[in-house]
C-alpha cells in the first residue's frame, strides 16, 4: 500500500502543536515526516487545495453490535461507515451479546478490527455483564486492549460500586466512561416538557441526567480518579461540570452532534428516529451544548453512533429502540457550528480529533514530526443531500435523511494507507 504522500495547498490544521496555515504536509512511511526530509521518488500528490488537513479525527463512543448483533452493525461495516465520515479511529462500547466484560471477548473484537478501514479501539464493561453487581476484571481488559470502562446504556445504579470502579480503574490508567442517568426518573421516551404534553408521550426531566452527573462529580472529587461524563445532553449536567473543573475535579465530558442540532420538537410526527436515551432536549438545553463547546466544559464531539434495523424501528414510538446512527453525518453537523459563529475551525478540530485521543491515551490527535499519519482531509464547503443510497452503515436509522448538509470529509488516511477516498 502506498504510505509516501505529500499533500499540497491545504490549510493545515493541528491544535495540538499550535498550527494553522496553509501549506504543505510529507507523509513517509506512513509517518508525519519532519522538516527538511526529502521526499522518496515514489510519493504520490494530493492537491487538498481549499480544504482543511487535520489530524484524523476519533469518535469515542461507538456501538459496532459485535458479537451479537451484525445485522444491525459488525465491526468492518462501522469501522467503514467511520472512514467515510473522516474517523481513523473508534472506541466500540460494551454492550454487546456477550458483553464485552472479559478478556476473551476483547481480544475476539480486536481481531476482528485487525481488517477493519479503522483503528477500533475496544471499551470494557465496568461490571460482569454490565449487570451493575460486580466489577470485572480490568486488570485482565486493559492486558488484553481496552482503553476505557463503561456500562454504556445501563448506569452504574449502586454508589458504592461506582466508587471502587473509579479506584480500581485508576490502577490501570482506565478512565471510567459514565451513562449518568437515574432509571428511576428516567422512565419515559422523550424530553419532559411542552411538546410531550402535547404529543401524550411519557417525559424524562434533565433531572434524570443531572442527578447521576452530580454522583459522578462527588465520586470524583472523593477518590481523586478521573470520571468521563457520556453524551451530555442537559443544562443542569453543563453547569455541574464547570463547576466541578473550576475546582478542578477530573471530570470530562462529551456530547453527541444531535444535541447540538436538534431539540425535542424533532420528535413532533412521532418520527422514532429521533427517539435516543438521554432524549433530545429544549431549545435552551441546546444552545447551553453549543456554549459548552464553545467554552471548554464539554472536552468532545462523539457521535454514539446506534445502529438499529427497521425491526427496531418502525414501531410505536413507546417501544422503539433508543439511538442513531451518527458517524457519517458529524462532521458537517459540526461545521455547522462554525458557519453559526459558536466555534472556530481550530476547536472543532480539538474536539473532533486531539481531546478523544487524549482522554482516551491513543496515538494520534495530532501531526507532529513523526507522529502516525492518520490524516483527514474535509472540504468545508462541500454540500451535499444525504439520502439512503449514500448510507454506507448497514441501518438507516438517521433523523438527518433528506437534509442538505455542507462540509464533508473527502479523504481518510490511516498509518498512511488512504482507507476512503469520496468518488469525483
Amino acid at each position: 500500500m502506498q504510505t509516501n504522500w505529500r499533500i499540497t495547498n491545504g490549510r493545515i490544521i493541528d491544535p495540538a502543536n499550535g498550527v494553522d496555515q496553509t501549506g504543505d504536509l510529507l507523509i513517509i512511511g506512513g509517518r508525519i515526516a519532519s522538516a527538511g526530509e526529502e521526499a522518496p521518488p515514489d510519493t504520490a500528490e494530493i492537491d487538498a487545495a481549499g480544504c482543511w488537513v487535520v489530524p484524523g479525527l476519533t469518535d469515542m463512543h461507538v456501538h459496532l453490535r459485535e458479537p451479537g448483533q451484525e445485522y444491525k452493525e459488525d465491526i468492518l461495516s462501522g469501522a467503514q461507515a467511520a472512514a467515510s465520515g473522516g474517523f481513523t479511529s473508534i472506541a466500540c462500547m460494551p454492550n454487546t451479546e456477550p458483553v464485552n466484560d472479559c478478556a476473551a471477548v476483547t481480544a475476539m473484537i480486536r481481531a476482528r478490527a485487525a481488517q477493519a478501514a479503522v483503528r477500533v479501539y475496544p471499551v470494557g464493561a465496568v461490571s460482569k455483564g454490565s449487570e451493575g453487581h460486580q466489577l470485572a476484571e480490568f486488570g485482565e481488559l486493559r492486558a488484553a486492549g481496552a482503553v476505557a470502562v463503561t456500562d454504556d446504556g445501563r448506569p452504574v445504579e449502586h454508589s458504592q460500586l461506582m466508587r471502587r470502579a473509579l479506584e480500581y480503574a485508576g490502577d490501570f490508567d482506565l478512565v471510567v466512561i459514565s451513562h449518568s442517568e437515574d432509571r428511576a426518573l428516567a422512565s419515559g421516551v422523550m424530553n419532559e416538557g411542552v411538546v410531550s404534553t402535547q404529543l401524550g408521550l411519557k417525559g424524562i426531566p434533565t433531572a434524570a441526567e443531572s442527578i447521576m452527573v452530580y454522583r459522578e462529580i462527588a465520586l470524583a472529587e472523593f477518590t481523586g480518579q478521573r470520571v468521563h461524563i457520556a453524551h451530555v445532553s442537559a443544562a443542569a449536567s453543563i453547569d455541574l461540570i464547570r463547576a466541578a473543573k473550576a475546582r478542578g475535579v477530573r471530570v470530562t465530558a462529551e456530547t453527541a452532534p444531535h444535541y447540538f442540532t436538534l431539540t425535542d420538537e424533532a420528535v413532533i410526527g412521532y418520527d422514532t428516529n429521533a427517539k435516543m436515551n438521554p432524549p433530545l432536549r429544549s431549545a435552551a438545553d441546546r444552545e447551553a451544548v453549543r456554549a459548552a463547546l464553545a467554552d471548554g466544559t464539554l472536552d468532545a464531539i462523539a457521535t454514539d453512533h446506534a445502529p438499529h434495523s427497521i425491526l427496531e424501528k418502525e414501531t410505536e414510538f413507546d417501544t422503539a429502540a433508543n439511538g442513531i446512527i451518527g458517524l457519517e453525518t458529524a462532521v458537517p453537523l459540526a461545521l455547522a457550528l462554525v458557519r453559526d459563529g459558536v466555534l472556530d475551525p481550530g476547536r472543532v478540530v480539538a474536539l473532533m480529533a486531539v481531546n478523544p485521543a487524549a482522554i482516551l491515551g491513543l496515538e494520534g490527535g495530532n501531526l507532529a514530526p513523526g507522529a502516525v499519519a492518520d490524516v483527514t482531509i474535509i472540504d468545508p464547503e462541500r454540500e451535499f443531500v444525504y439520502t439512503a443510497d449514500q448510507v454506507v452503515s448497514k441501518s438507516r436509522n438517521t433523523p438527518f435523511l433528506g437534509w442538505r448538509l455542507k462540509g464533508r470529509a473527502v479523504l481518510t488516511m490511516v498509518g498512511g494507507e488512504v482507507r476512503y477516498r469520496l468518488p469525483g
